[in-house]
């Protein structure tokens, strides 16, 4: 799968996922209630309306350099350990974009991209973060999926993190106690891939 992206995809797309951040903000919050601080959504939220802000200058720039700001925007503006995650993933797919240019296969930038995060956040597959979402996408991105698969996957893969026990951020001091409830990064995670994939569904170039 090649990347490539025309100016008015990439301001779809940061509306889409505003939007969709901004529809369920408080869902998310109530997630985080139960087993952290209770901002995520206000943060996601918060950084999301920061790339929303800028989204004409983005749009503008070649889609590899968009991302990477998207993605820096996105540290400087999220609180928590989100922004520097789902940063970090944005800047590396832009970064490794970048350097293959057009020819790249996504679903390679995306591996690339996901186990950065996982060093960043000195974290793994199964430990109840928002990689339980991601690492499953990639797997059906790499089978070449059709959009609305990996939207369901990433439904499911959220929906499974309430079976784990939390290993990472604050909600480890729980302990036996965070299992039940579904991780917020996870499902930040899920809904933003579910609006990405219905976008580019409706709007494939």
């Amino acid at each position: 799968m090649t990347v490539q992206a025309e100016p008015v995809l990439v301001a779809g797309l940061i509306e889409v996922c505003r939007a969709t951040i901004a529809e369920n903000s408080d869902h998310l919050c109530a997630l985080d209630r139960a087993i952290g601080d209770g901002d995520h959504g206000t943060n996601m939220r918060r950084g999301c309306e920061a790339v929303s802000a800028e989204g004409k200058s983005l749009s503008s720039l070649p889609f590899p350099e968009a991302v990477e700001k998207i993605g820096l925007t996105l540290v400087m503006s999220v609180g928590g350990a989100a922004g520097p995650l789902y940063g970090t993933l944005l800047m590396e797919i832009g970064r490794e974009l970048r350097k293959s240019e057009e020819k790249a296969d996504f679903s390679l930038v995306l591996k690339q991209a996901i186990d950065a995060v996982a060093r960043r956040g000195r974290a793994h597959a199964g430990d109840k973060t928002l990689l339980d979402v991601l690492y499953p996408v990639h797997a059906a991105l790499a089978k070449r999926s059709p959009l609305g698969d990996i939207a369901r996957k990433a439904e499911r893969s959220a929906s499974r993190t309430a079976d784990m026990k939390a290993m990472r951020g604050r909600a480890a001091y729980l302990g036996d106690r965070s299992i039940g409830h579904v991780d917020p990064g996870a499902s930040s995670c899920a809904l933003l891939t579910t609006a990405i994939c219905r976008y580019l569904g409706e709007n494939r170039p």
